[in-house]
């Protein structure tokens, strides 16, 4: 959203009403704080949320905000609102939010999608209204509806077979007013134009995601991102996902190698079991063995009591070894052994235990180079790598930096409790104009600091500065020594004006020379603020 384009229709808007408030006084001759001028300056702060609803971006938010603008209007206890995109091809192209209903309350009102209340209201077009649904010969033959003595409810269609509001129960007595079917109609006749166009925006966007097949099928909802390059490692994730054999993740660091691995668990068939990650890089060499495998009592200082480890932890489901290059040359036998026969000896023991566990490791070193310098065992490499995926650096999916952004953005705010921070397109273009080496994780944290940068100011949106404060304008030098992020950011503006200036600001013979996609200039002109002179 952005804050410099709706601020001005407001106070606009505004400025209008007023004075028609004022005028609507004097014709009717009312004293101030009549039912008229309440009645207007209702209608008037309508059409203000209105407006800010219109400059929604994403359609998830709009369908939170514009519910509880309805319910808000009309009173209503509980309320649902359903949009569907008739023109999608999408098999399942609908999209709902409920407010102050239970689990069964929302089972109860879809299942009134095919028949009933909302049925009525979609095939007649027709705005439904009854005092008390109990008592209403059209309804009350529903078993849901005696049950749960269903009274007051109020149900208005959204365009032609766009979608419905469902509003149930009322805070004050009585059923919903003549005032208040005419509030939610007019809201449902607006709403309709307003989410065509977040469901265009959809549309459009799904036709450009690569990973959209794959979500229809396979739990990936924590996946951001829709790149090819993420879609191809997501295809092979699922491949391995029910074969219940050994995968090995590579990649560099932060790409997202445990979220990868949390997929691969959450699509198998041990979805129910455990999922316990390990990473081995943190352990100390002297007790990753008792850390894996467990220990008996006395079998070690700081075995005071049998403990035990990490393989038994995930019986019935998988295993996660983060950096397992890290393993020492004993842990790895034992571990070699887990994977042949299944068993394992915790330290101390002289009885094996039998492990019923799914392995799955990952590593951001060149295991085959460890391999020919002794450093890991060839046996267990090739026991490891039964099905190696390859996690794609950001680097290789630039068109998910700003998805990617945005998600991490909303993460940081509620993980720190900070205020809801939305990134500015200046922040976004300079997010996908930066190199990221540490991948995803280096993102989150520079999104993180500028979250807090912004709250600290006391703002609610992230600018350019945020993300890179001491990286932006003229980059003037101080004195002081320069982050490798610094650094790269001033190189990179450098050299893109150097060429630029050498091409006549000929974008497409800048982009050859530089090995670069023409829209990526475009996006670094923008990040770095360059114009012709």
């Amino acid at each position: 959203m952005q804050r410099t384009e709706r601020t001005p229709a407001v106070s606009i808007f505004a400025s209008c009403a007023r004075p028609s408030t004022v005028l609507l006084m004097k014709v009717m001759g009312e004293p101030p704080g009549s039912e008229e001028l309440r009645r207007a300056t209702r209608e008037r702060d309508f059409y203000l949320r209105l407006l800010e609803l219109g400059g929604q971006t994403e359609l998830e938010p709009f369908l939170e905000k514009a519910l509880a603008l309805v319910v808000e209007l009309t009173g209503a206890q509980q309320g649902y609102l359903e949009l569907r995109d008739e023109k999608s091809d999408s098999a399942d192209a609908a999209w709902w939010l409920a407010q102050s209903c239970s689990d069964v309350d929302v089972e109860e009102i879809r299942s009134s999608i095919s028949r009933g209340i909302i049925a009525e209201a979609l095939s007649t077009g027709q705005t439904i209204v009854t005092s008390s649904a109990v008592l209403d010969e059209r309804f009350r033959g529903r078993e849901s509806v005696r049950m749960r003595n269903i009274q007051a409810v109020l149900c208005a269609p959204v365009g032609v077979g766009a979608g419905v509001v469902y509003l149930q129960g009322r805070k004050d007595p009585g059923p919903f007013s003549g005032a208040g079917r005419a509030d939610a109609e007019m809201f449902a006749r607006h709403l309709a134009p307003l989410a065509d166009r977040l469901l265009v925006r959809r549309r459009i966007a799904d036709a450009g995601d690569a990973t959209r097949e794959l979500r229809s099928r396979y739990r990936l909802e924590a996946v951001v991102g829709r790149s090819a390059a993420l879609a191809a490692a997501l295809q092979q994730a699922t491949l391995a996902a029910p074969l219940d054999v050994n995968v090995l993740l590579t990649g560099a660091s932060g790409t997202g190698k445990s979220q990868l691995a949390a997929v691969i668990h959450a699509n198998s068939r041990r979805a129910a079991g455990p999922f316990v990650e390990v990473n081995c890089a943190a352990l100390p060499e002297a007790l990753i063995e008792s850390e894996l495998f467990g220990a008996r009592a006395g079998s070690h200082s700081e075995a005071r009591r049998d403990i035990p480890g990490k393989v038994a932890a995930a019986e019935g489901g998988t295993l996660f070894l983060d950096e397992v290059a890290e393993i020492p040359h004993a842990a790895q036998a034992k571990l070699l052994q887990l994977l042949h026969s299944k068993q394992y000896y915790p330290l101390g023991a002289n009885r094996p235990e039998r492990a019923d566990i799914r392995l799955i490791a990952a590593t951001n070193t060149d295991l085959e180079r460890e391999v020919r310098d002794k450093h890991f065992r060839e046996d267990l490499f090739y026991r490891l790598q039964v099905l190696p995926i390859r996690v794609p650096s950001l680097n290789e999916r630039r068109e998910d930096l700003a998805e990617l952004a945005r998600a991490l953005c909303r993460r940081v705010c509620e993980r720190d409790q900070l205020p809801p921070m939305e990134l500015s397109p200046g922040a976004l273009r300079a997010i996908e104009g930066a190199e990221w080496p540490g991948n995803v994780r280096e993102l989150e944290n520079a999104v993180e600091a500028a979250s807090i940068r912004a709250a600290g100011e006391g703002g609610h949106c992230i600018e350019s500065q945020h993300v890179f404060p001491r990286a932006t304008g003229s980059d003037a030098a101080d004195g002081r020594a320069l982050t490798f992020q610094e650094a790269t950011r001033r190189f990179q503006r450098e050299l893109l004006e150097r060429s630029l200036a050498e091409t006549g600001w000929n974008v497409a013979e800048t982009a050859r020379q530089l090995d670069l996609a023409r829209s990526h200039v475009y996006n670094l002109i923008q990040a770095f603020g360059l114009s012709r002179s």
